[in-house]
C-alpha cells in the first residue's frame, strides 16, 4: 500500500509474511497464494505491500536460479503484491515448535550473516518495481548480549563495513539503492535506541541504520519521542519501521493479572519481560521466568515482548501497548518530512496466542492482518497522508 506524504514522497505500508512460515521456495509461493492475495482482496485493493521473508533456503534457491527470481517476481505482480523491504532478522526455522534463542543465529560475528543478507539484497533489487528505487532490509541488532565482547564487536562492525561497500557496489550496477537497518530488541546487545547510537555512528554509513520495532520501543519503555530526537541528533537513519504492539500488564502483583500474562507464556518464542525501576531498567528473559517467584520487581508495570494484534489488545486485566505505536508514527511520518519511508506490521505471534484468540482458518487469518492494515492504514490517513491507488 501507497501513501503520499505532505511532502510530496510516497510512504509505503506492508505487513511482514513471517506470519506464515515457509523455509523453501515453494513455501513462499504457496504463502502468495493462500495468505497474501487473500488480505489484499479483503482490503479491496489492487495491491498492497509484503514484507517478504526469505530464509536460508529460499534464499539460496533464488539466488541460484534467475528463472525462479524472475518467476517469483511474475508470480508477486500476478497476485497484486508488491515488495519493497524483507525481513532479514530471522535465519531459518521461525516456524520451528521452538525457536527461542535460535533466531538469535547466526549474528553478525558470523561470516554466514554477512552472505545471506548480501543474498537479500541482491534479491530485493531484482523484486523492486520498476518504479521504486530504494528497499530496506531489517536485520538483527550485532547478536544476542551473552559471549559477546569487544572482539565480537569489531568482527560484527567489520562484516557491516563490507555489506555497505557491497550494496554501494549493487547501486551502481542495478540502480538500486537497498538500506539496512539494525532492529533493536530485549535482551540483544543492542537492545534500545540509544544502544543502537555507538555502534551505528561508528560505521558512519548511510547504508546502515536502524529499524524501531514498536513493540521492543515499548517493551524497553523507551519514549518514542526521546528515542527519536536523540536518532536525529546523532544522525542516525531510519530505513524502516515495524509496526507493532506489546502485551502491557499495569499491575503485575494482583494475582488475575499474573493469572492473565501465564496465558500467554507458550513454548514457541521468547517473550523478554522488562519493568521500570527507580534503578533502571529491570527484566527476564521470558515471560514465564518473571512469573516464577520474585526474578522481577512487581511494584510497576510489566510489558512482555509478545506482538499483539494491532487492533484487538488482550482483554482486561491486560491491555496492549498500541499507544506507543501511535505516538511513535506521528513523529516518524507526522512530521514536515518522513523519517522513514517504509512500514511494517509485523505480528508474527497469531498461532502462538492463547488458544481461544488464535485464528483456526486461513480466512480467520487473513482477517485479522487486514483488520491490522485497516487500522494502520486509518492512523496514516489522519496523520495527513493520502492513500494511493
Amino acid at each position: 500500500m501507497r501513501f503520499r506524504h505532505p511532502d510530496g514522497s510516497t510512504v509505503h505500508l506492508a505487513y511482514c509474511t513471517n506470519v506464515h512460515p515457509a523455509e523453501t521456495l515453494d513455501g513462499v509461493l504457496a504463502q502468495l497464494r493462500d495468505h497474501c492475495e487473500p488480505v489484499r482482496r479483503r482490503l479491496g485493493r489492487d495491491r498492497i505491500g509484503i514484507g517478504l521473508w526469505l530464509a536460508k533456503d529460499a534464499a539460496h534457491a533464488l539466488i541460484t536460479d534467475p528463472a525462479a527470481l524472475r518467476g517469483l517476481r511474475a508470480e508477486l505482480d500476478r497476485r497484486g503484491l508488491e515488495v519493497v523491504t524483507l525481513n532479514g532478522f530471522p535465519y531459518e526455522g521461525f516456524g520451528a515448535e521452538e525457536v527461542k534463542y535460535r533466531v538469535y543465529k547466526p549474528d553478525w560475528t558470523d561470516t554466514e550473516r554477512l552472505a545471506h543478507t548480501t543474498d537479500l539484497a541482491r534479491l530485493l533489487a531484482a523484486l523492486l518495481a520498476d518504479d521504486v528505487t530504494e528497499g530496506t532490509i531489517s536485520t538483527l541488532p550485532l547478536a544476542w548480549r551473552t559471549h559477546f565482547d569487544a572482539t565480537g564487536a569489531d568482527t560484527a562492525r567489520a562484516a557491516l563495513t563490507t555489506l555497505a561497500e557491497r550494496l554501494d557496489a549493487l547501486e551502481e550496477l542495478t540502480g538500486k539503492s537497498i538500506r539496512i537497518g539494525l532492529e533493536p530488541e530485549p535482551g540483544c546487545t543492542v537492545e534500545t535506541t540509544a544502544d543502537a547510537i555507538g555502534p551505528l555512528t561508528a560505521l558512519a554509513s548511510r547504508r546502515i541504520g536502524i529499524c524501531i520495532d514498536t513493540c521492543h520501543l515499548a517493551t524497553s519503555f523507551e519514549d518514542p519521542a526521546t528515542a527519536l530526537d536523540a536518532l536525529t541528533a546523532a544522525g542516525v537513519t531510519i530505513p524502516k519501521a515495524q509496526l507493532s504492539a506489546a502485551l502491557h500488564a499495569e499491575h503485575p502483583h494482583l494475582p488475575e493479572v499474573r493469572e492473565a500474562l501465564a496465558a500467554f507464556a507458550e513454548p514457541r518464542f521468547l517473550h523478554q519481560t522488562r519493568t521500570a525501576t527507580a534503578a533502571g531498567l529491570r527484566g527476564t528473559d521470558d515471560l514465564d521466568e518473571a512469573l516464577a517467584g520474585t526474578a522481577l520487581p512487581d511494584g510497576a508495570p510489566w510489558r512482555a515482548h509478545f506482538h499483539v494484534p494491532l487492533h484487538a489488545p488482550p482483554a482486561p486485566p491486560l491491555t496492549s501497548t498500541l499507544s506507543v505505536l501511535q505516538d511513535t508514527l506521528t513523529r516518524l511520518v507526522g512530521g514536515p518530512a518522513p523519517l522513514t519511508r517504509h512500514l511494517e506490521v509485523e505480528t508474527y505471534t497469531w498461532q502462538a496466542l492463547p488458544a481461544e484468540l488464535r485464528p483456526r482458518t486461513r480466512a480467520q487469518l487473513a482477517d485479522g492482518i487486514a483488520a491490522e492494515l485497516t487500522l494502520a492504514r486509518d492512523l496514516l490517513v489522519d496523520l495527513g497522508l493520502k492513500e494511493l491507488p
